[in-house]
């Protein structure tokens, strides 16, 4: 399967760059699955889209400030650090600029002079242009505390400006409680406490699992073709409850709507290894969802627009048919449909 299968004509002037001025106003394109007919609405209208008994799942990850901007010790040279995973208490994988100046060896610190601050250390290269780093503080606040306070929001390379302190908030979902991760589950943005209320109103049910969301969520496909392409593991927790959830609605034939495209990857991985049954339990999953992938679980997906040729692109064209999603996508652009992370969404059924 070629790549360029998945390619579309956007507009940059689409991409969204900062978020509705009110979560739930976003809108909502409803793609039929079976059909491929196309109906617009707003987010807020999700509930009326569904029926009672449905099981919408949702991802309980919560994006921390990841981006750490510091000086070089004892030159002073500004440097950039941008952690993507805790090996231990100390250690982290990060990505680093300027990185080939940056080799095993140097020295850093992160934060304004006088303040508490983070120092750091990089211990050796890794694939991709990594680093694994050494991150310590001297003061009595936890190193955690610290990147909470100076760290940046790691906002999505396309989002063309700074990180304010609002994107700290409107950059979560109302469901996040679980530190972690580096890019927010975004089909997760739109939700508001009234649209969970509603849902409840309507019979909806509800369950949360978690998945850490990593770089890979930006990777590009760099292969030629969609079979070569890999995706980075990526942390996972299904807890019993959210498994029982699942599987009763399974046994009932109950629809299961995964609220985006991390909430799927984790909901089929683990199902894919038991049997098309969910099993509580921690554990990583690398799993690429394309063209031909059989969907064991979810019959329902909400999902924000995406990237020409990316993995997600695959995964929503995998679950509704490419030609249908792409057609979908053509009417979205027509129609001034704001896409990526801060867009507009569409919902699946």
């Amino acid at each position: 399967m070629d790549v360029r299968d998945f390619d579309f004509d956007l507009p940059a002037g689409l991409i969204a760059q900062e978020p509705a001025a009110d979560r739930g106003s976003s809108r909502l394109l409803h793609l039929d699955r079976a059909t491929g007919a196309v109906a617009h609405t707003r987010f807020a209208a999700l509930p009326d889209l569904l029926a009672p008994g449905d099981l919408v799942v949702v991802n309980d990850t919560r994006v921390f400030p990841a981006r750490l901007l510091g000086r070089r010790v004892p030159s002073g040279g500004a440097v950039e650090c941008l952690l993507l995973r805790r090996c231990d208490d100390e250690h982290w994988e990060a990505l680093v600029h300027p990185g080939q100046k940056l080799k095993p060896g140097a020295q850093l610190v992160f934060g304004a002079a006088g303040s508490p601050g983070l120092s750091a250390e990089i211990l050796e290269r890794q694939f991709h242009g990594r680093r694994l780093i050494r991150l310590w503080t001297d003061s009595a606040a936890s190193v955690d505390d610290i990147i909470d306070q100076i760290g940046h929001v790691p906002l999505p390379p396309y989002i063309k400006r700074a990180d304010r302190d609002a994107d700290r908030e409107r950059y979560q979902t109302i469901f996040a409680e679980r530190r972690g991760s580096i890019a927010a589950p975004t089909a997760g943005l739109h939700f508001t406490e009234s649209v969970r209320a509603a849902l409840r109103a309507r019979g909806v049910h509800l369950a949360a699992i978690t998945l850490h969301v990593g770089y890979g969520t930006f990777q590009p496909v760099r292969t030629d073709r969609v079979e070569e392409h890999r995706v980075e593991a990526e942390w996972y927790d299904v807890d019993a409850a959210a498994a029982e959830a699942v599987n009763a609605a399974l046994d009932e034939g109950r629809r299961v709507v995964a609220v985006g495209t991390t909430t799927t990857r984790t909901i089929e991985a683990v199902a894919a290894a038991n049997g098309g049954r969910l099993v509580g339990g921690v554990g990583q999953t690398g799993l690429f969802i394309y063209p031909g992938f059989r969907f064991q679980v979810i019959s329902g997906l909400v999902t924000n627009f995406h990237l020409p040729q990316s993995s997600l692109l695959m995964l929503v064209a995998a679950f509704a048919g490419r030609d249908r999603v792409l057609a979908a996508y053509a009417e979205a652009v027509a129609q001034g449909y704001r896409f990526y992370s801060y867009g507009d969404a569409m919902v699946i059924l």
